[in-house]
């Protein structure tokens, strides 16, 4: 089963999908995409790490997403991928427009092929103002194209506010 967890800042996406994940019965490996570059980031990055039960395999891969989780992926296997708004921010950064299309074409065309439970958490960024800037204009541009397409092949998509979640698409929770 796919499983999109989408959510603003603070929002409980990643509260809900690490208990997504603990309730699946199956060996979890979260996969981080995370560069912790600054102490702001560390700290976020120290917060996620010490709410994660000990026993949760880790794999940090902030680019080659669709190449981690072919590797990872087992039927007996929940993978976690938190969050996708930063790997596709990591992919921004390099400035290689072939790059990025590379990757979220290697990520979408994986998909179908994955076996096991894979949750992906994301930051919705598209429900403010438009930003100012050209970089964060297409970072708003990209991460919403993602999500529309990565929605297709979920089963399940959850938009959570507030700590509550509400079901966009599949069973509800």
């Amino acid at each position: 089963m796919l499983q999109l967890i989408l959510g603003g800042a603070r929002s409980g996406k990643s509260r809900l999908a690490e208990k997504l994940a603990s309730d699946s019965n199956l060996s979890v490996t979260y996969i981080a995409t995370s560069q912790p570059l600054d102490g702001e980031m560390s700290d976020r990055v120290a917060h996620h790490r010490a709410r994660r039960p000990a026993e949760w395999a880790l794999v940090e891969e902030p680019l080659e997403l669709a190449r981690v989780l072919r590797e990872s992926a087992r039927a007996e296997r929940c993978l976690l991928v938190d969050c996708l708004t930063l790997w596709l921010t990591n992919l921004l950064m390099l400035d290689d427009a072939e790059r990025l299309a590379a990757e979220r074409e290697a990520l979408l065309n994986c998909l179908a092929t994955l076996p096991g439970e894979i949750i992906f958490v994301s930051n919705e960024t598209g429900m403010g103002v438009v930003p100012l800037g050209e970089l964060t204009r297409r970072y708003v541009d990209e991460a919403g194209w993602l999500h529309q397409a990565l929605a297709e092949h979920c089963q399940r998509v959850v938009l959570t506010v507030a700590g509550l979640p509400l079901t966009l698409k599949g069973s509800a929770l």
